[in-house]
């Protein structure tokens, strides 16, 4: 919706507050990708999320697609400059986790938060990690 009708999601922010709605802000080679990822518009990711961050935005989840399932390790760079050009944004990482160090790198580095898809399928982070980092505040 960001990307095809800006205008809808602008409204939504007023409407609703930038606290309740999440930017989506999925990306292939640092394009935005729309339509469940089989599009890659024109937009360039950083200028993308800084245009609707002027707007209000306060979250914001990033999945690298080339990253996505292939438990190869988040796009660290790609966060880190996301976070460098945003500083007062709260990034939620999505793809490529592949173990439970990752996670807290990526909390180290300034993420929100991450999105933990195939490595808890596979059992390379257990559902007790997750708790025990949890209940001990990301320590």
């Amino acid at each position: 919706i960001a990307v095809k009708d800006p205008e809808t999601f602008k409204s939504w922010l007023e409407k609703f507050g930038a606290e309740k709605i999440i930017l989506g802000a999925d990306a292939n080679n640092e394009k935005v990708a729309v339509s469940g990822w089989q599009e890659e518009s024109e937009k360039e990711l950083i200028p993308f999320i800084a245009e609707y961050k002027k707007e209000g935005v306060v979250y914001v989840i990033c999945t690298d697609i080339s990253k996505d399932g292939m438990l190869q390790g988040p796009a660290f760079d790609l966060y880190d400059r996301i976070l460098a050009e945003n500083p007062e944004i709260k990034l939620i990482a999505s793809g490529g986790i592949s173990k439970f160090d990752e996670l807290l790198e990526l909390s180290e580095s300034g993420c929100e938060g991450t999105i933990i898809g195939k490595a808890i399928y596979e059992g390379r982070i257990s559902l007790k990690q997750l708790e025990n980092y949890i209940l001990n505040d990301g320590q």
